[in-house]
């Protein structure tokens, strides 16, 4: 059954789903989707957009959820992309709507007027923002093998501790020999690698508190330094934050708490939705309801991130709080883990520098996609851009993009 936490943006992240009993589902056969029907989020966070793929056909969906079901199914794609564009957004009350639990009246979608140009017109605005979407889904994709690929290396040394466990059972290396060299042959008393030594967690950090600006003061907010909170969470395959929602000013950093973090450092929620991560794809500052973690000699930015995803659980359990679930230093000072030598450190971080990289790259071209397509979505089906300009309005904005970040292709 599909929820509204399934919805990441305009497509669904199936990481966690909830599954009920057929005899139950079998109740709401109403509600069961089929591929190509559109799903509308509409209570909570409302107006995310997907089209149901073949996948997903017979899965069913939570009340939050409005499904329309096109009487042509190629119509999808084009209804898709009018829910989403700014106008009919505004009419649906997505925009204007500020009380607490925002919901979408199903009566304003019944009565939500479609603009409709000729097939020809609507098949080929449908095919330029489609690519679009296609590139930022592949982009998606991508980042969450890389970041599988993350984990498991850090799982097979530091958790299972793979490559000494390899050479007592005298199995062939599977790493370069430089780096397997590194690893000893023998597991200690203790249940570590011979030669790591055990060390609270909070000796491998540095832990940076965060802090906020007077909300009275105008002059602390809209500047040009990220301020992030918990709602600028990435997904858990793209990990990096290149924007947030709110950005303060230098005045605004100067006159609170709040200290810069550098890029490449981890970003903990600490206090209410404890356990959230994100790594800062750029220099940035957070809230006071999180921590910054910085790596100590010679654990590095990505070392410090995967250990602090592998612990999260472990961290969120022994979060404590009258009023909110809270971690605070001393739980970083409760945990214990195997620390390995330098050398060790050092190999690791210099492969997961290129699988990071390649990751913060698909992040930032997927943003720059998102730009784009917000921009030519609402000027394309008002009829205010035309096919031909659009074309050229993309390769002249792709282009300057590129000369930007010296990308050419």
């Amino acid at each position: 059954m599909l929820r509204v936490n399934n919805f990441q943006g305009h497509s669904l992240n199936l990481s966690e789903v909830m599954r009920i009993a057929s005899e139950i589902e079998a109740k709401y056969g109403r509600t069961r989707i089929q591929t190509g029907d559109v799903l509308l989020t509409i209570v909570g966070s409302v107006g995310q957009v997907a089209v149901v793929p073949k996948e997903l056909d017979g899965w069913n969906i939570a009340r939050a959820i409005a499904m329309i079901r096109p009487n042509k199914p190629e119509l999808s794609r084009w209804l898709s992309l009018v829910l989403r564009s700014p106008q009919a957004q505004y009419q649906l009350g997505v925009a204007a709507n500020t009380t607490v639990q925002t919901t979408i009246n199903l009566k304003d979608l019944r009565e939500l007027r479609v603009p409709m140009p000729d097939d020809g017109e609507r098949e080929a605005i449908a095919h330029i923002l489609g690519m679009l979407d296609d590139k930022i889904e592949l982009n998606r994709s991508r980042n969450q093998t890389l970041e599988a690929m993350t984990r498991a290396l850090f799982k097979d040394w530091f958790v299972d501790f793979g490559p000494v466990r390899a050479k007592m059972e005298g199995r062939k290396p599977y790493l370069p020999n430089d780096i397997w060299q590194l690893f000893s042959d023998r597991i200690d008393d203790e249940g570590k690698p011979e030669g790591w030594e055990m060390q609270p967690l909070s000796e491998l950090l540095t832990i940076i508190g965060g802090g906020t600006p007077k909300t009275s003061v105008d002059e602390y907010w809209g500047g040009e330094i990220p301020w992030f909170s918990v709602v600028d969470t990435p997904s858990a395959s793209d990990v990096f934050v290149v924007a947030t929602e709110k950005n303060i000013t230098a005045q605004g950093l100067a006159g609170s708490s709040a200290r810069l973090v550098p890029k490449g450092a981890t970003i903990i929620s600490a206090r209410g939705t404890v356990g959230n991560l994100a790594i800062a794809g750029c220099e940035m500052t957070f809230n006071q309801s999180c921590y910054g973690l910085r790596g100590t000699g010679s654990a590095g930015d990505y070392f410090v991130y995967l250990t602090a995803q592998q612990m999260v659980d472990q961290l969120k359990s022994m979060a404590h709080g009258s009023v909110f679930s809270t971690i605070t230093r001393q739980t970083f000072e409760t945990i214990r883990r195997p620390f390995p030598p330098p050398a060790v450190l050092t190999a690791f971080e210099r492969l997961m520098t290129g699988w990071f990289d390649a990751i913060l790259s698909s992040v930032e071209e997927s943003r720059s996609l998102a730009q784009l397509h917000d921009t030519l979505l609402p000027k394309l089906i008002s009829g205010e851009l035309r096919i031909a300009d659009a074309k050229k309005f993309m390769e002249r904005t792709r282009y300057q993009a590129a000369s930007q970040t010296g990308k050419m292709s």
